[in-house]
């Protein structure tokens, strides 16, 4: 849907914020696209992106390698062989969004809460990248950029250096804003952060990269669903 045809109020949010799931790695360990494979009835790629429209944001997937535009509407990555820092500048090069949160492909277990929370984080404290930590380790995923870091971001990837942190933390020094660390566990304790079927923090994060991940993550969902 185009902004011209939204309600004002709702294409002023839009612009403010927008959610992209990147979906761009080769999935050799899986064997297959992983943002395709099943996961309790629904492809993988379904858990990221409706985390982040359950957040409010309207949602693209970047970097994607098969066709995934019945999903959402997908954002190309010129050189999708830069790994998931590309996938971030060819996001960021495509909106106009002044937040913008990255949510991978391989990590569904996270809950649509801990989005929100980042995300006004980091309208309150004006950080250059928001991201979590859980047990005292910053997780790169999920990230909250803002687009003035993308200038940043871009020195280095075209300099060859793709880790997505330490380009986060090279693209923040550069703009004189830090990169925010939020830590999980405080915010469970005062119920600031809640997952819907009541998983462990310590789970929120686990990476689906190979088959027996998938089988990890689906017996975590049952687990949860037989508590309820």
């Amino acid at each position: 849907m185009s902004l011209a045809g939204r309600d004002p109020e709702e294409a002023a949010v839009a612009l403010e914020a927008a959610g992209f799931v990147l979906a761009g790695g080769r999935s050799s360990r899986m064997g297959a696209d992983k943002a395709l494979m099943p996961l309790a009835g629904q492809p993988l790629a379904g858990y990221a992106l409706a985390a982040l429209r359950e957040a409010g944001l309207s949602v693209s997937i970047a970097g994607a390698r098969t066709t995934l535009g019945a999903l959402a509407p997908v954002v190309e990555d010129a050189e999708p062989d830069r790994g998931p820092l590309g996938g971030i500048c060819a996001a960021l090069s495509s909106t106009s969004a002044h937040w913008t949160v990255f949510l991978p492909v391989d990590l569904p277990l996270l809950p649509a809460s801990l989005v929100g929370f980042l995300l006004n984080h980091a309208k309150i404290t004006g950080a250059a990248v928001t991201v979590p930590s859980v047990n005292g380790f910053a997780q790169t995923f999920p990230a909250v950029i803002d687009r003035e870091a993308l200038p940043g971001l871009k020195n280095e990837l075209d300099a060859g250096r793709g880790g997505c942190f330490a380009a986060f933390q090279a693209a923040a020094r550069l703009l004189g804003r830090p990169v925010s660390i939020v830590a999980v566990e405080p915010l469970l304790q005062c119920r600031q952060l809640a997952h819907p079927d009541a998983l462990p923090a310590t789970r929120w994060f686990l990476n689906v990269n190979r088959p027996q991940d998938l089988r990890r993550a689906e017996t975590h969902l049952s687990g949860a669903l037989r508590v309820i």
